[in-house]
C-alpha cells in the first residue's frame, strides 16, 4: 500500500511512502465507527437540562375545590402536573451523559474510518512543512494547490502553533495530531490531509500497542 508523497505546492516530489496495513487497509467496521461516534456526541452534551417537579412548584397548597360534589376530577393543589403553572411528571434532570468504550473498540474505529478514506481518495500525504507567521491566507493557498475545497482535516506528527493558528479561522478546516485525532473528525472530513511524518508516527503509535 503506496500513496504518492505532495508538496505543499500540490506537486508530486517523486516519493512514495508506504502506508501501514492495519491502519489503512482493513475492513471498516461500521458498528465500531457508530459506538465512536455515539461516545464523541455524548460527551459533548452539557446535560444541564432541568424541569421543575411539583416538589419544587412555588405555589400555594390550598385546595382548590371540595373533594366531591363538583362533577370534576379531584384536585389537591395548583402544583398539580394538569394544571398550567404545574409541575412537571418526569421532567429531565442535570445528567452526564458520557459512557465508556473499550480502548481496542475506538482503536478499531478509527482505524476503520482512515481505511475507508483510503479505499475512496480521501487521503493526501504531504512533505512535512511549517509556516513562519500564523497566516490563514498561506494556508488556504495551500489548500488550494491541493485541489481541496469541502471539509479537510490536516494531521501533523506534532502540533505546530503557527499551523493550527492559520488554519483555525477556516470554517471547514480542523487543524490537529494524529495522536489527538478522533473517529469523528475523520469521518467527517471529506479530505484527510497527513504530513509524511505524521505516517510513521501513527505507525509507531499502533505498534508500541
Amino acid at each position: 500500500m503506496k500513496l504518492d508523497v505532495l508538496n505543499i505546492q500540490g506537486q508530486n516530489t517523486g516519493r512514495s511512502i508506504e502506508l501501514p496495513e492495519f491502519v489503512f487497509g482493513i475492513e471498516p467496521n461500521a458498528h465500531a465507527v457508530y459506538l465512536a461516534v455515539k461516545q464523541y456526541n455524548a460527551a459533548q452534551r452539557q446535560g444541564t437540562h432541568k424541569a421543575k417537579e411539583k416538589w419544587e412548584i412555588a405555589r400555594t397548597t390550598k385546595k382548590l375545590k371540595r373533594q366531591k360534589g363538583t362533577g370534576t376530577a379531584r384536585a389537591g393543589s395548583m402544583k398539580s402536573p394538569v394544571f398550567r403553572g404545574g409541575g412537571r411528571v418526569f421532567g429531565p434532570k442535570p445528567r452526564n451523559y458520557s459512557f465508556k468504550l473499550n480502548k481496542k473498540v475506538k482503536e478499531l474505529a478509527r482505524n476503520s474510518a482512515y481505511s475507508d478514506k483510503f479505499a475512496n481518495g480521501g487521503l493526501i500525504v504531504i512533505e512535512d512543512f511549517n509556516i513562519s507567521t500564523p497566516s490563514t491566507k498561506e494556508f488556504k493557498q495551500i489548500l488550494s494547490n491541493l485541489k481541496v475545497s469541502g471539509k479537510s482535516l490536516m494531521l501533523t506528527s506534532e502540533l505546530s502553533q503557527n499551523v493550527y493558528l492559520s488554519g483555525r479561522n477556516l470554517p471547514k478546516v480542523v487543524v490537529s495530531t494524529v495522536k489527538d485525532t478522533n473517529t469523528y473528525q475523520i469521518i467527517h472530513s471529506d479530505v484527510v490531509i497527513i504530513s509524511e511524518n505524521s505516517v510513521k508516527h501513527l505507525s509507531a503509535i499502533y505498534e508500541q500497542q
